[in-house]
């Protein structure tokens, strides 16, 4: 009996914070057997905004330690496992409910089990590893390693009422007395939403990061869902979809959509 070799297969899960990538991910762990969710969490210390004078927790250039997130990238998809150096408070976070369609649950699960019995006969093991980030496609190195890429995009006004009824439970390394975030007046307008536009722009013609059409090399091979426009389930099935046409998978019995 031969031992089995693990596959990691990255999935990359983008998007504005606030756009409903955490929801998505929590319902694709739920359905991928062998699966991990890994957070995008901003630097422990975020710089501050050199004009308004607060921590910036969004800019592209700042919010993230970019090498050592490329770095944990490799070794994830060397090892197969999280290093225990990597924290998140995301669980911290308060966070809606939205659930799917039993039937559409229990048809992709059905399906991903059985594409990993199949895997694990040929010697293989998959492991899903979830990537939730708000900057995920900014550095194109990070980007580049990931396996399976998948975009929500939601408009600004939505985005900024989610957030502004919205407490972020930051860990101790944050704030050590461990009270609640909450953004600073104007925050959203001055600093998170201009670093969103700033940090996907180039993904949409003419920068429109709300109603532009996906360009260039960027986007190439990602799945781009108008979060607003779609059911929970709508949302899961497509990225599902995606999921399954990945090359690790050979299995034909590709379920109908659930709906």
């Amino acid at each position: 009996m031969h031992r089995s070799r693990a596959t990691v297969v990255l999935i990359g899960i983008g998007g504005a914070t606030c756009s409903g990538k955490t929801t998505l991910a929590k319902h694709l762990r739920r359905i991928l057997p062998n699966s991990v969710i890994i957070h995008q969490d901003p630097e422990e210390l975020g710089p501050f905004h050199p004009v308004y004078n607060v921590q910036d927790w969004d800019s592209p250039e700042g919010a993230i330690d970019w090498p050592r997130f490329r770095q944990f990238l490799r070794n994830v998809k060397q090892d197969g496992k999280i290093p225990p150096s990597h924290k998140s408070h995301d669980q911290l976070n308060k966070q809606k409910e939205f659930s799917i369609d039993p039937e559409c649950f229990t048809k992709w699960k059905a399906h991903f089990e059985e594409v990993g019995r199949q895997a694990r006969e040929l010697g293989i093991e998959i492991i899903w590893a979830l990537v939730d980030g708000f900057l995920l496609y900014w550095d194109q190195e990070s980007m580049a390693q990931l396996d399976i890429r998948i975009f929500l995009r939601v408009r600004g006004d939505t985005l900024m009422e989610r957030r502004r009824g919205r407490d972020y439970y930051i860990a101790e390394q944050y704030i050590p007395d461990g009270s609640v975030w909450r953004d600073p007046p104007q925050y959203w307008e001055h600093i998170a939403w201009p670093a969103y536009v700033s940090a996907h722009k180039h993904m949409f013609e003419s920068g429109d990061v709300e109603s532009g059409k996906p360009t260039g090399d960027a986007v190439r091979r990602m799945l781009i869902l108008e979060n607003e426009k779609l059911t929970t389930t709508d949302v899961v099935n497509q990225c599902c979809e995606e999921i399954a046409r990945f090359p690790v998978l050979e299995s034909p019995n590709l379920p109908s959509n659930c709906y």
